[in-house]
């Protein structure tokens, strides 16, 4: 099961002792659903420390730890989907989108359509690498949905390894350019911090002591608002899930219209006008942008770069900010 998703719960406290283990399961796991969980336990998908746990009603008690781990949904055959793309490059190996904010990259629970994959298999009639499966055929790497910018995606199993052993060795070329509350300090630097799922929300990742992926972002920042807002660009060294918004969100600088990691909408704003703090604190989406992408052709063994300008919204949070 090493490749499963896994949830680790805290260690049981006093106040649940004698609880149900189908109902702290809930309580503790708010995302997944109590007859889900049911059935993960009743399946086997449950332990205590390493025991296999399959009754719902098992008396639970303060200390015990236990661990979900939700086995990978079945595969669905994605259907082609005539869906405009902004195609940067295309070859006969490999093909380079911009994707827009709002478009899923592969179907997931809840997004089974109208997703970068289905437009995929129709732009390229089912020519994509096999090695991601059913549901990710050609996608080599991904980002969030609401996050615009350049992707990467292989035709062919060859091309698909070659960009994969890329990004293992950490020598892909990745810039973001991101729009943040406040200003980090400093100003530029690294964080080298491993990032983990979230012991307290199950929806977050998180900077952990142990048990996370090691991941690496260079960041300096471009330009300032006062003290309200920055334009800062990342560099990846690593891709974790999440890795800039939780990094930057160290330095005290979270993503404007990250509906995730910033507690409060109506984040304080000081130095603007009301009209400007209501467009930043109503911005719909978070303010990442993929803007520039490098890799190594596996076949050509060219190196390749490519840039993307920063999409409307963006552009206008920009100008309003005058972080241009």
């Amino acid at each position: 099961m090493d490749d499963f998703d896994e949830i680790i719960l805290p260690a049981v406290q006093t106040a649940y002792n004698g609880w149900r283990l189908d109902k702290f399961l809930a309580r503790e796991a708010t995302d997944i659903s109590r007859a889900r969980l049911q059935k993960l336990i009743e399946d086997g998908y449950v332990f205590k420390d390493e025991e296999t746990v399959t009754d719902c009603s098992l008396k639970i008690h303060a200390g015990e730890n236990y661990r979900i781990v939700l086995p990978p949904p079945e595969d669905a055959n994605p259907e082609p989907e005539n869906i405009p793309l902004n195609i940067v490059y295309e070859d006969d190996d490999l093909i380079v989108v911009n994707k827009p904010a709002g478009m899923t990259v592969h179907p997931a629970p809840g997004a089974y359509h109208e997703t970068l994959v289905n437009a995929l298999l129709y732009h390229c009639q089912g020519n994509l690498s096999g090695i991601g499966g059913v549901k990710r055929p050609g996608i080599v790497h991904r980002i969030d949905k609401d996050t615009s910018g350049l992707l990467v995606v292989a035709k062919n199993d060859i091309t698909h390894r070659g960009l994969t052993e890329q990004f293992t060795v950490h020598s892909i070329e990745r810039t973001y350019l991101a729009f943040v509350y406040g200003v980090p300090n400093p100003l530029n630097g690294v964080v080298n911090a491993a990032i983990g799922r979230s012991p307290y929300d199950r929806k977050k990742m998180a900077i952990v002591q142990r048990g996370g992926k090691s991941a690496v972002t260079h960041y300096q920042t471009l330009k300032v608002c006062g003290h309200t807002a920055s334009l800062i660009k990342c560099n990846l060294e690593t891709g974790r899930t999440h890795q800039i918004r939780v990094h930057l969100s160290s330095l005290g600088c979270h993503l404007i219209g990250d509906q995730v990691y910033v507690k409060s909408k109506k984040t304080a704003l000081t130095g603007i006008s009301a009209e400007v703090k209501d467009f930043i604190n109503m911005f719909p989406r978070q303010a990442l942008h993929a803007q520039t992408l490098g890799f190594i052709h596996p076949k050509t063994k060219e190196f390749m770069q490519f840039s993307s300008e920063l999409p409307d919204d963006l552009q206008k949070l920009a100008d309003v900010l005058n972080l241009n």
